[in-house]
């Protein structure tokens, strides 16, 4: 008679290129079935091929790092931008300026967003971006451009 072979967490996120978080997940949701031995889990040759037969392209995709995407999808970036205004009806321009460049944003900026507060104690806008590259910079861009329209000077 054969014996069964189990495999360690560590062992099943080897072959399978997965951290062993995700792993554990899997079986915290009982997709794959595992029994605990001591302080680990074991997961038998016949459940991982069961859980691989059923979850084959999540696990092919988690996997396969070029499924991430280009760089700029895996990157993300959060900015803050302090803009002096000289009164409320300029702040006003500026952010509504800024939301109709982030509300025309092409696809590839993914998902991104901006908040914007006027701080009138200290006559400036605080404009909060978050999202990939292409986006910060574009953003980033825009605002720079509308100053220096105002003002007619380089920032």
């Amino acid at each position: 008679m054969m014996s069964e072979k189990y495999y360690s967490v560590e062992q099943i996120s080897e072959m399978l290129q997965m951290h062993p978080k995700t792993i554990q997940r899997y079986i915290r949701e009982g997709k794959l079935k595992a029994a605990k031995v001591g302080k680990g889990w074991r997961v038998t040759g016949h459940d991982l091929s069961v859980f691989f037969e059923g979850n084959g392209d999540a696990v092919e995709k988690a996997s396969t790092r070029s499924n991430l995407g280009p760089s700029e999808e895996r990157i993300k970036i959060s900015a803050v931008l302090d803009v002096e205004v000289l009164d409320m009806d300029e702040a006003m321009r500026i952010v509504n300026s800024m939301t109709a460049v982030l509300n025309t944003k092409p696809p590839e900026y993914g998902r991104s967003t901006m908040n914007a507060q006027f701080l009138e104690s200290e006559q400036k806008v605080r404009i909060m971006l978050w999202g990939n590259a292409k986006f910060i910079e574009t953003m980033i861009s825009s605002v720079s451009m509308l100053v220096t329209q105002e003002t007619g000077q380089e920032v």
